[in-house]
């Protein structure tokens, strides 16, 4: 038999046997759990139990104050607590994995809900937040799974790290306006939400924190937001659209990816810098316009944005990372500035809508994959700097039947690099033919024939 470690066990009106601990000097009680630790008795709290305000012992008579850490943890039997207005403290995982817990009042006179104070309580479908609590910690409320709604107070200004992940059945939530700050993956996975308005105070919405909100379809971001980082709103399948404040400098990497039905976002003109494959299998975006402080186009930013047709790169990007367009089949085109020095390997990968493209003299390295299977690719002009060209870069472009080569001198190339270069034309600078012809593979091509006879030629504009 464990050791009794709680101070007191006293019978409560209905004669339920609660345990207590002293307090402040041993003038006030917390409700604990019975023995030296929480697993020394299992479900020594079943059904209803309701907490009285005052308990006499010893002829004495003491406020009950508290409800201590793991007091009522994993009593899986215990239906419901009524917390008297005298507690003004309730413990981190004081009803942790209470699976049969229905509905709480938390009494005014709390001031935090701690860490997992409710976490696991699955059967949860109500709770009342007064307006005396200014924060909601991590994991206070994770994995309910029953609860639908609930209602923040304008006194809370912080929401911890999954305070209200794996919350299944939210589908609304109402946020206090004073909130400055949203912990990372907060409301994770709760794929019942709707719509969410993030209020002014908020300065960033970190990593996960509407990751798998499946059904969210409606999302308000406050000016005062700066940054959206690493995955806050992969997964979100139901958005179709949301206009990014210009207050916001950065999006991380994968915010919006597997937003599936997302068609259009609108980027600020003071973004500056986009994450690895922040719209990533976003399948329904059809167009997007990228601001001029972006500098660089990262790795998978748009693999497998199915329904993208046309992009416009500014000016101010120097590269554009590894397939970063890979399998965006409804590309037809693509601008690329001359502000462009790389574009690495498979950026454009399985872009197989994509019929022709420039690349212009500011580009000196074509990385392998780069245009790989680009099926309905006919024509390619690389620019004159170009310096090298990866394996198979132009690989198995089935429909390719024009290249314009500028540079003067051949470069080397592997023979992987055009793989139908047998049905297509090579040209370039008249005075340079021969040298083509005289180095393989370049001179593996249907014909050879100077720049001035293609039809329709332009020059490269530098």
């Amino acid at each position: 038999m464990a050791a009794n470690a709680h101070d007191i066990e006293v019978p409560n009106g209905d004669g339920v046997i609660i345990y207590y601990n002293f307090t402040n000097d041993s003038t006030e009680l917390e409700v604990t759990f019975r023995g030296d630790n929480y697993i020394s008795y299992r479900d020594e709290y079943t059904g209803n139990v309701v907490i009285p305000e005052e308990v006499t012992y010893m002829n004495s008579i003491y406020k009950v104050t508290r409800i201590g850490n793991d007091a009522f943890l994993e009593c899986s039997d215990l239906t419901s607590v009524t917390i008297p207005n005298s507690v003004t403290s309730i413990g981190g995982s004081a009803f942790y994995n209470c699976f049969s817990l229905t509905s709480i009042i938390i009494p005014n006179g709390v001031t935090s809900i701690l860490p997992e104070t409710f976490n696991g309580c699955v059967s949860l479908a109500s709770v009342t937040i007064p307006n005396s609590v200014t924060s909601i910690e991590a994991g206070a409320f994770e994995g309910c799974s029953c609860l639908t709604s609930v209602t923040i107070p304008n006194s809370v200004t912080s929401i911890g790290s999954r305070a209200f992940a794996d919350c299944y059945g939210l589908t609304s939530i109402t946020i206090s306006n004073s909130l400055t700050s949203i912990g990372r993956s907060a409301f994770q996975n709760c794929s019942s939400l709707t719509s969410i308005a993030i209020p002014n105070g908020v300065t960033s919405i970190l990593p996960e924190t509407f990751y798998g909100c499946s059904s969210l379809a409606s999302i308000a971001i406050a000016n005062s937001v700066i940054n959206i980082e690493e995955w806050a709103f992969a997964g979100c399948s139901s958005l179709t659209s949301i206009t990014i404040p210009n207050s916001i400098t950065s999006i991380g990497d994968y915010a919006f990816a597997y937003c599936s039905c997302l068609t259009s976002v609108t980027l600020p003109n003071n973004i500056m810098s986009i994450g690895r494959a922040a719209f990533e299998d976003c399948f329904s975006l059809a167009s997007i316009i990228i601001p001029n402080c972006v500098t660089s186009i990262q790795e998978s930013v748009f693999h497998n944005c199915f329904g993208l047709t046309s992009v416009i790169i500014p000016n101010s990007v120097t590269s554009i990372g590894s397939g970063a367009f890979y399998s965006c089949t409804g590309l037809t085109s693509a601008t690329l500035p001359n502000s462009i020095t790389s574009i690495d390997s498979g950026a454009f990968y399985k872009c197989s809508g994509l019929t022709s493209v420039i690349i212009p003299n500011s580009v000196t390295s074509i990385d392998i994959y780069a245009f790989a299977y680009c099926s309905s690719l006919t024509s390619v002009t690389i620019g004159n700097s170009v310096m090298s060209i990866g394996s198979k870069s132009f690989s198995y472009c089935s429909s390719l039947t024009s290249v314009t080569a500028l540079n003067p001198t051949p470069i080397e190339i592997t023979q992987d690099v055009f793989t139908n270069r047998n049905n297509a034309t090579l040209y370039v600078p008249a005075a340079s033919i021969d040298s083509y012809r005289n180095v393989s593979p370049w001179n593996e091509f249907g014909a050879i024939a100077p720049i001035e006879d293609q039809v329709a030629y332009r020059p490269v504009i530098e």
